[in-house]
């Protein structure tokens, strides 16, 4: 059993940032968009640079965005690209997800993209969400699988995949939450639920040649292969082979990657006797 340590596994690199800055409302929260009108006020907690948030605001104008993160250089990242797209209906606060600074029963949805895997205590969470909903709003998450994510063919990168997983859980996260979120919105609480998945799919040459660099850029880096060796997920010789087959794939005539999610909407009950379950 690993030592469990703590803080945000992706770190803020420059090489994950692009990740990040690669994700929209339109490819990223699909499935909550068409139930999104406008009016509604909506809170995006976890909301990063804000390319999810600012499209989000979009689709509830003239209702009103609010987008909290723990980290302050990602929250000026999404005042700057609300700025520059003229979102004036979105507001982002540097914040803790568990002590959220709103008052109950003040927003109609709540959002997060791949922010539940990696907090330990995810109830806490969706207790503090579940309070600043309005009874019937609504709560959407997307959440990564990591047994469902890959890179084909695979010349020698499945373990990789597996100790990324096991890096996550060592954090204290929760690499397959995408599958668990059905059962963890229903043990928070909330009632008609439903759950979906889709993928972040990588398969032109422009994708295969951006997943390589963000791969090559955070994966192997010296911050998170010391992480892993550290806490004896795997060895230097390991990575040195993941490394080589990473290079071989991005080569290879056939090759795609892609990084499965789970989705799903939820409903904060009307009355104390639905979150029982007997409404």
């Amino acid at each position: 059993m690993t030592e469990q340590t703590s803080g945000y596994t992706m770190g803020y690199s420059e090489d994950f940032l692009r990740m990040l800055h690669r994700r929209s409302a339109q490819t990223h929260a699909a499935y909550l968009l068409p139930r999104l009108e406008p009016g509604m006020r909506l809170l995006d907690f976890g909301c990063g640079p804000g390319t999810i948030s600012v499209g989000l605001a979009k689709a509830i104008e003239p209702g009103e965005l609010h987008g909290i993160d723990l980290e302050e250089s990602q929250v000026l990242m999404a005042r700057a690209a609300a700025e520059a797209g003229e979102h004036t209906n979105a507001t982002f606060h540097v914040g803790d997800v568990t002590a959220l600074p709103f008052e109950d029963d003040s927003f109609d949805v709540a959002h997060c993209h791949a922010v539940l895997m990696h907090i330990p205590d995810t109830q806490a969470v969706l207790a503090e969400v579940k309070r600043v909903l309005k009874p019937g709003g609504m709560i959407a998450s997307r959440e990564m699988i990591g047994s469902s994510s890959f890179m084909a063919p695979d010349l020698g990168n499945s373990d990789a995949w597996a100790t990324f997983a096991r890096l996550i859980a060592a954090n204290g996260g929760h690499p397959e939450m995408g599958k668990e979120l059905k059962g963890v919105l229903l043990e928070a609480g909330f009632t008609g639920i439903r759950a979906s998945a889709s993928f972040d799919f990588f398969g032109t040459s422009e994708d295969i040649a951006f997943f390589h660099a963000v791969a090559t850029g955070w994966f192997f880096s010296n911050e998170v292969m010391g992480a892993a060796t550290k806490y004896g997920l795997a060895t230097q010789e390991q990575f040195d082979a993941w490394r080589v087959a990473t290079d071989q794939w991005r080569d290879h005539a056939g090759s795609i990657g892609a990084v499965g999610f789970g989705e799903a909407i939820a409903s904060k009950s009307y009355s104390r006797t639905e979150d029982m379950g007997t409404g």
